[in-house]
């Protein structure tokens, strides 16, 4: 397995400002892992402009199974449109997911292919809840992509929250830039011989095979 320019470039500047740690972090599922992912900290250009471009490649790879829906979501949708049009020539409208119900000037969602953008889906709560909206605006939810895939399985052992959201919008339709596995292969490339070999205990114990 290799790792794509933009995946690298990723993992690099979200080390650079705290946002992807190696250590021993709790899970709010109780679990002990390895490493952990903030995305509050994406906060400055260069990250954001990594970030986005991840995003848009990822969106542009995939562009025959969704044919260019527009986007909504997290704060992250508006520089991945501007990718999308600056890069990939592909001109995409977007939205934002609001907590209050607002009944003007959101015409961007309603009626509409969406493709939701996420950073990282533990219970996947927060996207059953904008599922539930762009349905609700009359909207079909053609797929989602996250910033990062834990790969983990759920309580039960066997299913994970991609195979759920799936339920609800089809197999195949949740991608991600990143993949646990593949924060290994970077480790294993930067020569991080003890963080790797964590993950790799934390992946044989819970990883989804």
């Amino acid at each position: 397995m290799s790792l794509q320019s933009y995946q690298s470039e990723l993992i690099e500047h979200a080390m650079s400002v705290g946002a992807l740690k190696f250590g021993s972090f709790t899970l709010k599922s109780g679990r002990q892992s390895p490493y952990f992912f903030n995305a509050g900290l994406l906060c400055t250009g260069p990250i954001l402009a990594a970030l986005s471009t991840a995003y848009a490649q990822t969106i542009s790879d995939a562009a025959l199974l969704w044919h260019y829906p527009p986007i909504r979501c997290i704060p992250f949708a508006s520089t991945t449109a501007l990718v999308l049009y600056t890069k990939h020539n592909n001109a995409v409208g977007f939205a934002y997911d609001r907590k209050e119900a607002k009944d003007h000037g959101e015409g961007g969602k309603m009626g509409k292919k969406v493709l939701i953008l996420d950073d990282v889906m533990t219970s996947g709560k927060a996207v059953r809840g904008s599922i539930e909206m762009v349905r609700a605006y009359g909207g079909e939810v053609v797929g989602v992509v996250q910033a990062l895939n834990r790969e983990e399985v759920g309580q039960d052992g066997l299913s994970s929250t991609v195979n759920e959201i799936e339920s609800l919008i089809g197999e195949g339709r949740v991608l991600s830039i990143l993949k646990m596995r593949e924060l290994m292969v970077w480790l294993e490339k930067d020569g991080q011989a003890e963080n790797l070999a964590k993950m790799q205990e934390y992946w044989d114990q819970y990883g989804l095979k």
